[in-house]
């Protein structure tokens, strides 16, 4: 038995097919994977995202410490609740994790790390925390976490809360966050549609995963997930990238700031790298011929070979899609090896879906 998060058995009353993920009893899906897809695509989906890991990091050195920690610079957030997608660096500039941190006020930032990570990334955090006095990290496994995502999604979520919290959920901007007493709300995903991530004490979780229910909200499992952040180009640590490469080869450098005084960890490897020329680049890869592009098929460019990370089959796009690493400067039509053949495939940009709008033109070129 894996662990389980406080929405287990509202996953078994929902009718959930319950598989392991990175040692977690998590729904795959309830019945149809492309329904749930759909259901995101054009109206409102719910998923758990308890099995991630939150942390509070708190105290007087918080900020100073974060940006040694981060790739990208948390002196950006300035307004309460903002959010900050950032790498994670290992001194190698390899990624040891991806993640979102929101600055809630002065000394006070939340981080919101993956779950296979969850045990490195902490022992990580404690690493880096050496040499600052005034700083607090606190592992907050009281919290359960809900991603509310769709175009409808928020319409449906605010008006499950009180009164008073609905204007200011209203007013949220992307990436920015509200606050309230035991509960945060951001309008954040990982999707590619508008919506919400809501995190609040575990206990009162299964009441608002059967509001939400009641409201219209699809119940979604981890494989529409992945196809639905595979559309909107969203990396998957440990498949798109890991602490072997860096984010100047994962399609993440617009995560970094390099330009700045401020050190990091990894900052001079990737300096390093940048200065030697970066060797790959990260494109998304539409599929011309019959058949479905799945993660480490070989790519053959004219400038070399590269490989698929992530691969799969697009319901919006009926059509099969990968993200690839490949030598930089490759474009225009590949092959790649699909069970001892050549198929041709189009390299395009990312992502490839938008709010439930292809960002294809017709002959695949973006």
């Amino acid at each position: 038995m894996g662990n389980r998060t406080p929405l287990y058995q509202c996953h078994l009353d929902a009718g959930a097919k319950i598989v392991d993920f990175a040692g977690w009893d998590m729904p795959i899906n309830y019945g149809s994977q492309i329904a749930e897809h759909e259901a995101v695509r054009g109206d409102a989906g719910m998923f758990d995202v308890s099995h991630m890991t939150v942390v509070d990091v708190s105290g007087g050195d918080a900020k100073t410490y974060l940006q040694h920690l981060l790739a990208n610079d948390v002196d950006r957030l300035q307004l309460s609740g903002k959010a900050l997608y950032s790498c994670m660096l290992n001194q190698q500039g390899g990624v040891i994790d991806d993640l979102i941190v929101y600055y809630l006020r002065d000394g006070f930032y939340r981080v919101v790390i993956n779950s296979a990570t969850r045990e490195k990334d902490l022992a990580w955090l404690d690493r880096q925390a050496q040499g600052y006095a005034d700083l607090g990290i606190k592992f907050r496994d009281d919290v359960a976490m809900l991603a509310v995502q769709g175009p409808n999604a928020r319409d449906k979520a605010i008006g499950l809360f009180e009164d008073y919290q609905q204007e200011s959920l209203r007013q949220l901007v992307r990436f920015q966050g509200a606050e309230f007493d035991d509960c945060f709300v951001a309008r954040t995903g990982y999707t590619g549609e508008d919506g919400f991530e809501i995190m609040m004490l575990a206990e009162r979780m299964p009441e608002l995963w059967q509001r939400m229910l009641e409201a219209g909200i699809a119940p979604c499992g981890l494989g529409a997930r992945d196809t639905l952040r595979l559309e909107a180009g969203m990396n998957l640590y440990g498949t798109d990238m890991d602490e072997t490469t860096t984010p100047l080869v994962s399609g993440l450098a617009w995560t970094v700031v390099l330009d700045d005084t401020r050190d990091f960890v990894g900052k001079q490897a990737l300096l390093d790298q940048q200065a030697a020329g970066v060797q790959q680049s990260f494109v998304g890869l539409l599929l011309l011929d019959k058949g479905i592009l799945r993660n480490h098929l070989k790519v053959v460019t004219p400038l070399g070979e590269g490989e698929i990370t992530s691969g799969s089959y697009s319901p919006t796009l009926q059509r099969s899609i990968a993200m690839a690493r490949v030598p930089s400067g490759a474009e225009g039509q590949v092959e790649v090896e699909v069970r001892n053949k050549m198929l041709r495939a189009e390299i395009v940009k990312l992502p490839f879906v938008r709010e439930g709008k292809s960002m294809l033109n017709d002959g695949g070129n973006q």
